[in-house]
């Protein structure tokens, strides 16, 4: 590229940059602020396009060079990750002599090159929720984790408490119409790129056309890179013998027809998709939708019939899975990808009939407090939406909700997974005060309005048989009674 060209394209983004940051300070912007509605109606936001503004094409190495040192950028996450942007980002860091740039996101695929220990100091990643890349960074020192619920990720942006310079994310190739999709993965990346000072969208054909609150005209971009590679997969290991038999005890016990599911990310909540086939009206309202329930529409166990919230519908935040997924997404109508803050707004997922939420955990105490985002001190992963579905199906407008975690009774080096006190340095996700069912292998623990002995006792009885003794013994030393129904 000529001297002449690259000076001329930062003049332009700089031009560009200094019309938003003027844009958003003036009265006029503020006053939009601030007569904002504060609640979610079921169409998205539009946005509208804007008249006589185009983004500018770019190269990703172009376009990343509007990043300066201390800014903060936002990265699109799970399967939409911009991982082209992120590749260029990581190098104009160490080429540029860049430092203390933060990276800001929720669980993200590729290599997370800015979060290598070579990156240190030019580049910060701050995960609202830990993936497999970043997870080193994290428990090394070198990145930050902050614990927050999924539905509030988007106030941080939306009351402007934390501030986003750029925001890199992914779109779907725009239509005729000049609009594009955030395709699998709208979450909390709508609130950001409402309150990025500049947008950087990575346009991949590969990426799924969805309807619902991921829309965003062209027009709202600043600079557009051209990507083409497929999108990152997670790909569910087949469940064990043990995942198997927790997946039929919560289906043949817990999941009754017309009831609207949640399920988290893991091989238990899939094992549980794959044994609802004979189940009839199920519908979907759920932070993150899989392959799983691909099968639950073609055999018709999956209708959405009777939800209240967006009836006839599957409701996510984003999807993760195979390419099968993301096929059966593309201009699907029977899909709506949502703003987190709706999907998990508690008052929401509480309309729906027999809301029943299906997530899993690291280890339960004897009194029903739940670990799930760390291994003692080591962080694994986050909060994110366990909570918010563990509360709507406990208030389930109908009385018949039911808030499910589930687990191994014992890990794979044998120790069990129901323990008389956490370990050291570990989180407490879910209280004991939000607990309702407990569910392994070996059975159901309904903790909900039992007291700490009962607690004890029903969690024994579902522990693997050979910690039982051990723990009723922990039981009474910390109770000072035998625990008992």
């Amino acid at each position: 590229m000529s001297a002449v060209r690259s000076v001329s394209i930062c003049k332009t983004i700089s031009r560009v940059v200094k019309s938003r940051l003027t844009a958003q300070s003036s009265a006029a912007l503020n006053v939009q602020l601030q007569n904002r509605r504060s609640f979610h109606l079921y169409s998205p936001e539009p946005f509208h396009p804007i008249p006589d503004k185009s983004p500018t094409w770019m190269s990703a190495e172009e376009a990343v060079r509007v990043v300066r040192s201390d800014m903060r950028v936002y990265v699109h996450g799970a399967a939409a990750t911009p991982i082209t942007l992120v590749e260029a980002l990581s190098e104009h860091g160490l080429s540029s002599s860049l430092s203390n740039v933060e990276v800001m996101h929720i669980h993200t695929e590729g290599p997370g090159t800015y979060a290598k220990p070579e990156y240190e100091g030019i580049f910060r990643s701050n995960s609202l929720f830990i993936g497999a890349n970043c997870r080193e960074a994290v428990n090394s020192g070198r990145g930050d984790f902050t614990p927050i619920f999924l539905c509030e990720i988007p106030l941080l942006f939306r009351r402007k408490l934390i501030e986003l310079d750029v925001a890199m994310i992914s779109v779907s190739s725009p239509d005729k119409h000049g609009f594009c999709t955030l395709g699998p993965s709208v979450d909390c990346t709508r609130a950001a790129i409402q309150n990025a000072r500049f947008i950087i969208g990575l346009v991949n054909p590969h990426m799924p056309r969805t309807f619902g609150d991921g829309m965003i005209h062209m027009s709202h971009f600043d600079a557009m890179v051209k990507g083409d590679y497929p999108l990152p997969e997670l790909k569910a290991a087949t469940p064990t013998d043990i995942e198997n038999e927790i997946g039929r005890v919560i289906a043949d016990n817990l999941v009754e027809d017309g009831a609207t599911l949640q399920t988290g990310i893991g091989s238990i909540p899939h094992a549980v998709l794959n044994a609802l086939w004979s189940h009839r009206d199920l519908g979907i309202h759920s932070e993150m939708i899989s392959d799983g329930i691909i099968d639950l529409v073609e055999h018709g166990s999956l209708t959405n019939a009777q939800k209240v919230i967006h009836t006839g519908k599957i409701v996510g935040g984003f999807a993760m899975g195979t390419r099968k997924l993301y096929e059966f997404m593309d201009d699907n109508p029977f899909i709506v990808m949502c703003d987190i803050a709706f999907v998990n707004d508690v008052s929401l997922i509480s309309q729906n009939p027999r809301v029943t939420a299906i997530n899993s955990c690291i280890e339960v105490d004897l009194t029903g407090q739940v670990v799930s985002d760390s291994i003692g001190t080591r962080m694994y992963s986050g909060v994110g939406g366990q909570v918010d579905f563990m509360v709507g199906a406990a208030l389930s407008s109908d009385g018949l909700g039911k808030p499910i975690l589930a687990l191994p009774s014992k890990n794979k080096k044998g120790e069990s997974k129901i323990v008389p006190f956490i370990k050291e340095g570990a989180g407490v996700v879910t209280t004991r005060a939000h607990v309702h069912y407990i569910v392994t292998e070996y059975g159901i623990a309904f903790l909900f309005g039992k007291n700490l002995r009962q607690r004890a006792h029903a969690l024994i009885e579902i522990a693997h048989p050979d910690h039982r003794e051990h723990l009723e013994e922990a039981a009474f030393k910390r109770l000072k009674c035998m625990p008992s129904a």
